[in-house]
């Protein structure tokens, strides 16, 4: 009798922890997403920026969730931001006079909207940075360091936005 109750309690307990736990555990209520470009505000602008850090973001979020994209005002979630940074500063320095380090900074102010609960609404700057090697010139490491930051950023803001972290 005793081996009956330990094996329905290890049993109990297994099922009700596959419930709770999510493999990107995000909190999904609603079943569409509308995310707008993001307008470029930045002192420096790259032209190419907004889409790619839009298209980052929609891709993290659709890909996690299997919410729809949505391009009306009625979605269940809705992204819009603005690209407030684009800057490179200097990180490390040799011989008092020479860099040797460039850090790319990125920031982006997202206000995200939940229609089905919107206690979980905000508006906060997101900031990520990359740094290269002072030899290179930024031309040749942009792309990758675009890259490297926006992904960053988007899981940063799906986290935010659907994880609650």
């Amino acid at each position: 009798m005793r081996r009956f109750f330990s094996f329905f309690f290890i049993l109990f307990a297994f099922f009700q922890s596959c419930g709770i736990y999510s493999f990107t555990g995000a909190t999904i209520e609603g079943k569409t997403l509308n995310i707008h470009m993001l307008d470029n505000r930045a002192r420096n602008v790259v032209p190419s920026l907004s889409g790619t850090l839009t298209d980052k973001i929609r891709s993290k979020i659709l890909s996690q969730t299997g919410l729809s994209p949505n391009t009306t005002d009625n979605a269940d979630y809705d992204i819009t931001g603005n690209i407030t940074t684009y800057e490179v500063t200097v990180t490390g320095v040799a011989n008092v006079q020479t860099a040797t380090k460039n850090r790319l900074t990125i920031g982006v102010q997202i206000t995200f909207k939940n229609k089905l609960n919107p206690k979980a609404n905000f508006t906060q700057t997101f900031s990520r940075f990359s740094d290269f090697d002072a030899s290179q010139t930024l031309q040749n490491v942009e792309p990758a360091l675009i890259e490297d930051i926006g992904n960053q950023l988007s899981d940063d803001i799906f986290n935010k936005a659907f994880v609650n972290w």
